[in-house]
């Protein structure tokens, strides 16, 4: 199945592979795409309790705007689910884009409300590009860090007001 996690750390040159580096599929690609732009996010990858992924974020508007799309939950490196991301928003803007998100989850109390469905991003909530470094200076906020890499297109907003979700348990 795409984005599932294995059972055991995998071998790697001599070393134990951390479970993050055995997801395979598109959630093991946008976690390698991630790590590529900024290594710094190995650090939450490997200690938070848990995270989603979504790998292809669509996300287009002239005033009026909207987007979504599909990614997988993990918990201590393991796939324990699916889940769906829908945003529309109201104001200046204009364009389309695509991205990759990723929401870290620091204790099991933040993952266990991601999955319970009371979860959605207001507007005191904000995405950190990722970037060379920027990993190593952020920090979780109201028990979550939210990180988006840019895929394509161009649009003059970029916030993460509005974005809910659904969890589905594998």
């Amino acid at each position: 199945m795409l984005g599932c996690g294995s059972e055991q750390p995998a071998e790697k040159g001599g070393e134990v592979a951390t479970p993050t580096e055995s997801i395979g599929g598109e959630a093991g690609e946008a976690i390698k795409a991630f790590l590529k732009r900024d290594p710094s996010l190995k650090t939450f990858f490997d200690d938070s309790h848990g995270f989603a992924i979504w790998p292809k974020v669509g996300k287009g508007g002239l005033i009026v705007g909207g987007g979504g799309g599909s990614g997988y939950v993990f918990e201590q490196g393991k796939q324990i689910g699916t889940s769906k991301m829908s945003f529309i928003s109201i104001g200046a803007q204009i364009g389309g884009q695509s991205f990759s998100e990723v929401i870290f989850f620091k204790d099991e109390a933040a993952l266990v409300d991601f999955k319970q469905g009371n979860f959605e991003f207001g507007a005191q909530v904000s995405a950190i590009a990722a970037d060379e470094g920027v990993g190593s200076k952020s920090d979780y906020d109201k028990g979550v860090a939210v990180f988006t890499l840019p895929l394509g297109g161009l649009m003059a907003e970029a916030s993460v007001s509005g974005q809910k979700f659904t969890y589905e348990a594998k």
